[in-house]
């Protein structure tokens, strides 16, 4: 995937996502030389999760800014309330994993504690908000390339079934272990085939979105739009 994304020069316009799949090629290389019950793989692990937690913020704010790119006042406004709900997400994680948390555990079963809690928050923050990103798309008629609008919904399904499997964990622990990683893997798989199929150099031509409710009608939702952008960005000014 890193690969085609270099060689049709898209890369250039998704650098996080093209950074995202030059960091997995070691990220999923390591574990297979160290024994998972093994403290040295908890190391590697405590290293390396906060990387991919730091990606898959960035992912979203990166696709955020792709459905938004003539839109400046509105991507503002919705990158800061990303940072907030991640904050208050993360907060309320924590919050309700600390009973657990008692005095008398180990050190490093701690650190699992907060890091899935991390994990937790994170991905339900970032959940909603991609939610909220494709509402946005189905509701409003916003001009995208076809790229973006492939990237949109396959980021989108990716991205979910990896909150699925986050919750899983948190509810049944590793009871499900397996058949959850099981379904984890054929959707990854299936996400990775469609973008290398899908996305192609050819498709950044924008393109407004097909015309559901009626001319008109569209015409009045992308005023409403341009004027909230409009608004936003005097405010923002000031």
């Amino acid at each position: 995937m890193a690969l085609k994304l270099y060689r049709t020069g898209l890369y250039l316009r998704y650098p996080i996502f093209f950074a995202f799949f030059i960091f997995r090629i070691p990220d999923s290389i390591w574990p297979l030389f160290l024994e998972v019950s093994s403290p040295l793989y908890q190391k590697v692990w405590v290293l390396t999760e906060p990387i991919e937690f730091g990606f898959y913020v960035l992912m979203v704010l990166e696709l955020y800014k792709l459905v938004l790119e003539k839109y400046k006042g509105l991507y503002s406004l919705g990158r800061w309330a990303l940072y907030v709900s991640l904050a208050i997400s993360v907060g309320i994680s924590i919050i309700s994993l600390l009973p657990r948390i008692k005095p008398s555990l180990p050190q490093p079963s701690k650190i699992m504690f907060y890091m899935l809690a991390t994990e937790r928050g994170i991905h339900t923050g970032l959940a909603i908000f991609i939610i909220l990103i494709l509402c946005f798309l189905s509701f409003f008629p916003v001009k995208l390339s076809r790229n973006s609008r492939v990237h949109a919904l396959v980021f989108s399904i990716f991205f979910l079934s990896h909150t699925f499997v986050a919750l899983m964990r948190s509810l049944f622990g590793l009871r499900l272990a397996d058949e959850v990683n099981t379904v984890l893997m054929g959707v990854t798989a299936a996400s990775i085939v469609a973008w290398l199929t899908l996305l192609r150099a050819a498709g950044e031509d924008s393109r407004p979105a097909p015309v559901l409710y009626g001319q008109e009608h569209e015409s009045r939702l992308l005023a409403h739009l341009d004027s909230l952008n409009a608004a936003l960005l005097r405010v923002s000014s000031r």
